[in-house]
């Protein structure tokens, strides 16, 4: 199935972005010896783990079953997201054959040390998450997930306990909880002002902002915030067209409408990780551009939302 956004770049993004360069361990900060520019890490909340800013993730684009010429593609997707220091790849049971296919690649992929592997609980029924639970693990052939949620904040209640004895007996990392399309948003704040958890997913990016207010608190509570759906579904592409980014772009080194569009999101120091999907390679390498050099500041933040509201 192709990912909308990818559809979306196909058109109207020309050149692919220089690649990106590899980074230190996502767990330690960043290594003096790094090549600059450095590669941006950011602390996934309380925790004070380390993580590049940048990471990946798996809806619709890793579903893609046995079909072998689809694997090869992600696998060379993988490969592009370690050699330029990815760290965080996200995916869930909801996704269809995506974890499967994500741990079937992974062992044939050099990623020593830099894997930050997180996934979700997703089902209604709370008997059936434990089960769930491990099937994950089985599929990514992995002991321990690095960030375990419930998806999109299904039977969270439940689902909040069986995290915690996952984090209790080793398996789990961190815990907490996502949601996507701006949707149930009282329910997050009730959540993060109540509840021990370690990390929220969420939507936010230059065309739904509505989650800022939530960034705040979770900075505040210590949480770490990863964002989903940096490019609003692709359609943030198709607000700024065929144009080629404004020259003042490059002042916070975004050579590409990708780069922007990330660098906006991980300019907020309430966020830790943003995780595009991708099923193209060389759309891999641009969204790891965005780890890469300054970030804007807030005049240019600023700008970059005057210009797509103005598209």
């Amino acid at each position: 199935m192709t990912n909308p956004a990818d559809a979306r770049r196909r058109r109207f993004i020309a050149a692919p972005a220089m690649a990106a360069l590899a980074a230190a361990t996502p767990w330690h900060a960043a290594s003096a010896q790094e090549t600059t520019p450095a590669r941006l890490q950011r602390s996934l909340g309380r925790s004070g783990r380390m993580v590049p800013a940048i990471g990946m993730g798996t809806w619709l684009t890793f579903d893609v079953g046995d079909d072998a010429l689809e694997r090869e593609q992600r696998r060379q997707v993988l490969q592009r997201f370690f050699a330029a220091g990815g760290g965080m790849i996200d995916s869930s049971p909801m996704y269809g054959s995506a974890e499967r296919v994500v741990g079937d690649l992974l062992p044939g992929l050099s990623h020593e040390g830099r894997l930050v592997a997180a996934t979700k609980v997703w089902t209604p029924l709370t008997g059936l998450g434990p089960g769930q639970l491990e099937r994950s693990l089985q599929e990514w052939r992995i002991a321990r997930f690095d960030v375990l949620l419930v998806h999109n904040l299904l039977n969270w209640r439940a689902h909040l306990k069986l995290l915690r004895r996952a984090k209790d007996e080793g398996r789990a990392r961190l815990i907490g909880v996502s949601t996507s399309h701006g949707s149930r948003h009282d329910d997050v704040e009730r959540i993060l002002r109540s509840e021990p958890i370690d990390v929220l997913q969420i939507t936010y990016n230059l065309a739904d902002m509505r989650a800022e207010a939530l960034l705040a608190l979770a900075a505040e509570r210590g949480i770490a915030v990863v964002v989903n759906r940096p490019f609003d579904g692709g359609r943030l592409f198709d607000a700024v067209g065929r144009r080629a980014p404004p020259p003042w772009a490059a002042e916070a080194g975004c050579a590409t409408w990708p780069a922007l569009f990330l660098k906006w999101i991980v300019s907020n120091p309430a966020v830790s990780c943003a995780i595009p999907a991708t099923r193209q390679p060389a759309h891999m390498d641009e969204n790891m551009a965005a780890g890469l050099g300054a970030l804007p500041d807030a005049a240019t933040r600023r700008r970059m939302q005057s210009l797509v509201a103005a598209s």
